[in-house]
Order: structure tokens, then C-alpha cells, then sequence
């Protein structure tokens, strides 16, 4: 802290802007018998914002006490709070009081002390005299020391021990970072610090500001805070990305970055949490921006570390309507969205990829088809096909699966009668072009169908057509995919159920199902 500086015959009146982020406080440290005003309708702005559980409102309250010490108790100094132009306890919005504090700094004469650089601008333009403090100083977080290279996340709680998570997606375990459990008022500050860097960094946004809850993304840091009543306890949860990479990285086969590149364009990233999707989102991301497409992604919080040429919009700042609006209008070539997780959100992903937009969806599923399913309550059976064409399953920090659907009309794996033929979606392993699911309506039902997968070995088919021959010589056979077609002369029909049933039998050990046609 700089030394206090001599006594000064001005005096200053605080925006709201240069409590909260405690730029305010900093410049008053420096100051000597100090004369600041502060319009009353700041204070219970910042009460009536407080009680609400606002945290940039407990911030303030804890910034003008620190300030009234600083002024009054240490530098001397006096602090005026102004009723002027407004009725203690009155209805107070954010424009009104900094309406009436800059009234107040005009009608005394007073410098206007704010971080805001609109706020200067429009005081500079009423002629009244401004110190513009500018960005706050950079100083360490309490929490980046917590951290480390192998850190993935870290976890305070009142009364608990503080824990980081070590090593990477998939492998972890649990380090006690210190032998001593964590005070309520050691977390309060470690918030308000939080607070105050997220409102003065470029870098910094507070995503969502909730009664007993904050979500902030300062940089590379996403954080989590939740206090009372939501929580029984004060809790700090920091998550920050150990690496950064490139799509090259994960070595994918040549087949599925063919397709990535010239036919994905309804993509949807799966996997558990903290198994790396959004770091591979990312890196598909930038992928189609080197390629010279128009990238942009929806996310919330805004924790991708992506180059300039990347806008990031924030579901939090925006109405969905907005946004969708926005990007039809700008017309990115690919869109990322992180993550999907209500009917709103798998809306505007359904609504711009069948406007013609590419799309990435990122969303939570433990198994690729759960995420597949996610979509069924929401979309027609027969639309799937045309917004989702290549699902990727991430586990462990890797692509594990990858599916591709096509919609088909067919009589569906299992059923034997060809009037049941009907449109069906199949859900095919990419890599291997196996078929894995079906999906159909059966009734009013809407079916998700595992295919049994049939024997690979070389000689399967040779080994039952041997078997067919010598109970039925005189049939024709032929396979499709998991299906048998036996055709059977009429003038060879004796004993044909007691011959097609041990058919059956052998077939099935296989994975397949018989049909048999008389001709």
C-alpha cells in the first residue's frame, strides 16, 4: 500500500461502481483527512441488494465499512451521507443512484471518484470534475495460490478442511491443501476479493448473481459460491483447465475427421462430467475457425479459452430469443453450444440447426445414446437424423465412441412380419459401420432398441449356411445384416417347423434372427 499522502482541500463524492469493485477504497488508503460524500440512495441500493443475497451488494456493504475505518479512524478524515433529491427507503434502482451521485457531485462542487469509464464520460459532460481510477490494481488472488500445475479444481468449505482435485479427466484424487479447517470470514473474504476482480478485470464477468449463490468466471478461474440460506455454509468451488488442446491432439481416425470436415454438421458432444467435453468442444472449435469458418459459442459461464476471432456470447446476459435472433442474423458457419441442458436451451440448438446453421451441442449423458435420447421428448422421430448426424462420446479426456444416425424405412431388427415395416432411425458405430440401436415407434411408443451384435469371426456364415444346408439342402439362404432369409420349395415343406426351430436355435448363438419364405 502506498504511503498516505498530504491532507488536500478537495473533496470527493464515490460512485456506486468505485465501492464495489474497491478501487474507492484503495485510492482513500492514500489520502489524509479526507472530506467523502456518498449519497444515501447507494447505501440502501447496496442493503436493499444485500438482503437479497446479491453478491456484489455484500461486497459493497463490506467495502463502504472498510472505507468508513479507512477514512474516519485511520486518515481522519469525515464521511457526509447526502439525502438530497431522494427519500430514505424509497424504491432505488442502480440508474437512480448513480443519477442522484453525480447531482450530488455537481451541486458541492465535489471530484466524482469511479472505475467506470461511461460514468466519467457522462460527469465529464455535466462539467463536474472527475478522478477516473481506471481498471483496479492487478494483484495476486488468494485463490490462485491454492493451485498448481497438476490442479484441476479446488473445493473451501466453512468448517472443512480445504481440498483440491489432482492429476486429470478420468484419474484423480482428492490433496488436503492445509491442516486446518476453513472460517466463515476467511471465505467471506476470499468472495468479496473474487467479487471485486471479476467487476474491475476485462477479463472477469459474474455470470449469474443469485440469492445465496454466485457464479463468476475471472480469466481462466470458473467459480462457484454459495452461502446461506441456499447452502448451510459458506463454499468457494474454483475450476480451472490444466491444458489447452488442439483437435490434432486427440488423434482421431482419418474417418471421422473426413467427416468433421466435409459432412458433421449437427454434432453433439457427450460424456460424464469433468470428462473433458468442453475442452474437446474447444478444440473443434478453433479446428473450423483455422479452417476459415465463422465460429461462435453460446456458454454459461463463459469458461472456453478461445482467440479473438471466436465471439463468446453468455446465456446469462441475453434471452434465448435474443441470441437466436443475433445469430441468424450474423450467420456463423458453426455454433457452439455449452452446455444443453433444459427444453429452452435444446430449443434454440434445434431451431438454428434446422435454419441451416452447424451446430455443436455439448451436453451430460453416461452413455452416447442417452444423449441421443435427450433429444426424442423434444423433436418428431423423423427430424433426429436432420439436427444430429455424428455424436461423439467423451470419457477419460478421449473420444471413446462416435455414432452416426440415418433415417431408413425398414422392417426393424427382430420383428418377422413385413407389414410392420416402418421409418426407423439407426444409430450405427461410425469407425466399424455397425449397427447398434433402432429406434422406432411401436403403438404410441417410441422405441430405443439395442441390436445384438453378431459373431465376427471369419467363418461365422460359412459355419451356419454348413448347418442350414444339411437340415434344409434344397433351400436358398441369404444374410442381411443380422437377419436370415431362408427360402424353402413347397415341395420340400415336411417337418419344415421341427427343422426351422433348430435353425433358430443355432442361429441365435450367433446374434442372428431366421426368416423363412416358402416359394
Amino acid at each position: 500500500m502506498s504511503d498516505v499522502v498530504s491532507s488536500t482541500d478537495d473533496t470527493y463524492v464515490l460512485s456506486l461502481d468505485s465501492i464495489m469493485d474497491g478501487s474507492a477504497r484503495r485510492f482513500l488508503e492514500r489520502i489524509k483527512e479526507p472530506l467523502v460524500y456518498v449519497h444515501r440512495s447507494v447505501l440502501d441500493y447496496l442493503f436493499h441488494e444485500a438482503r437479497k443475497g446479491v453478491t456484489r451488494a455484500i461486497t459493497g456493504i463490506g467495502e463502504l465499512e472498510k472505507i468508513h475505518d479507512i477514512v474516519v479512524l485511520n486518515n481522519h478524515g469525515e464521511i457526509v451521507y447526502y439525502n438530497e433529491g431522494y427519500r430514505p427507503g424509497a424504491p432505488v434502482s442502480e440508474e437512480l443512484t448513480r443519477s442522484l451521485t453525480r447531482n450530488l457531485a455537481k451541486e458541492t462542487g465535489s471530484i466524482l471518484v469511479t472505475s467506470d469509464m461511461m460514468e466519467a464520460s457522462a460527469s465529464r459532460a455535466m462539467g463536474i470534475k472527475v478522478l477516473y481510477l481506471g481498471s483496479a490494481e492487478k494483484v495476486e488472488l488468494r485463490i490462485s495460490r491454492y493451485f498448481d500445475d497438476k490442479t484441476m479444481s479446488v473445493h473451501l468449505k466453512e468448517d472443512a478442511y480445504p481440498i483440491a482435485k489432482k492429476g486429470r479427466p478420468g484419474k484423480w484424487i482428492f490433496v488436503v491443501l492445509e491442516k486446518r479447517k476453513m472460517k466463515r470470514e476467511e471465505l467471506e473474504d476470499i468472495s468479496r476479493e473474487l467479487i471485486e476482480a471479476a467487476v474491475a478485470s476485462p477479463k472477469g464477468f459474474i455470470e449469474i448473481d443469485r440469492e445465496g449463490s454466485s457464479i463468476i468466471q475471472l480469466g481462466d478461474y470458473r467459480i462457484v459460491i454459495t452461502r446461506p440460506p441456499l447452502s448451510e455454509g459458506w463454499e468457494i468451488t474454483a475450476v480451472r483447465p490444466l491444458v489447452k488442446l488442439r483437435l490434432e491432439d486427440y488423434d482421431l481416425p482419418e474417418k471421422l475427421m473426413s467427416r468433421l470436415t466435409e459432412r458433421a454438421e449437427g454434432i453433439l458432444i457427450a460424456g460424464a462430467p469433468g470428462m473433458g467435453k468442453t475442452t474437446f468442444a474447444q478444440a473443434l472449435a478453433e479446428f473450423y475457425m483455422r479452417m476459415g469458418k465463422i465460429v461462435k459459442t453460446i456458454e454459461s459461464p463463459r469458461d472456453m479459452r478461445l482467440p479473438p476471432e471466436i465471439t463468446q456470447y453468455s446465456k446469462n446476459y441475453a434471452s434465448l430469443g435474443e441470441l437466436h435472433d443475433i445469430l441468424l442474423l450474423s450467420r456463423p458457419d458453426y455454433t457452439v453450444f455449452d452446455e444443453l441442458r433444459n427444453d429452452e436451451d435444446f430449443k434454440l440448438y434445434i431451431d438454428l440447426r434446422l435454419a441451416g446453421i452447424g451446430m455443436i451441442g455439448v451436453t451430460h449423458a453416461t452413455s452416447p445414446i442417452d444423449a441421443v435420447q435427450r433429444f426424442m421428448k423434444r423433436v418428431e422421430l423423423g427430424m433426429i437424423p436432420s439436427i444430429i448426424d455424428t455424436v461423439i462420446y467423451v470419457n477419460n479426456g478421449n473420444v471413446e465412441k462416435v455414432y452416426e444416425l440415418k433415417m431408413t424405412v425398414k422392417l426393424p431388427t427382430g420383428l418377422r412380419e413385413a407389414e410392420l415395416s416402418r421409418p426407423v432411425v439407426e444409430v450405427r458405430d461410425f469407425i466399424t459401420g455397425d449397427l447398434e440401436y433402432e429406434i422406432y415407434t411401436f403403438g404410441e411408443q417410441t422405441m430405443v432398441v439395442p441390436v445384438r451384435k453378431q459373431a465376427r469371426s471369419d467363418g461365422t456364415e460359412r459355419k451356419i449356411l454348413h448347418r442350414i444346408s444339411t437340415i434344409l439342402p434344397d433351400a436358398e439362404v441369404e444374410f442381411k445384416g443380422n437377419r436370415i432369409l431362408i427360402k424353402v420349395p413347397r415341395t420340400n415343406t415336411k417337418s419344415l417347423a421341427k427343422k426351422v426351430k433348430r435353425i433358430k436355435r443355432m442361429a441365435e448363438k450367433y446374434g442372428y434372427d431366421v426368416n423363412v419364405a416358402i416359394f
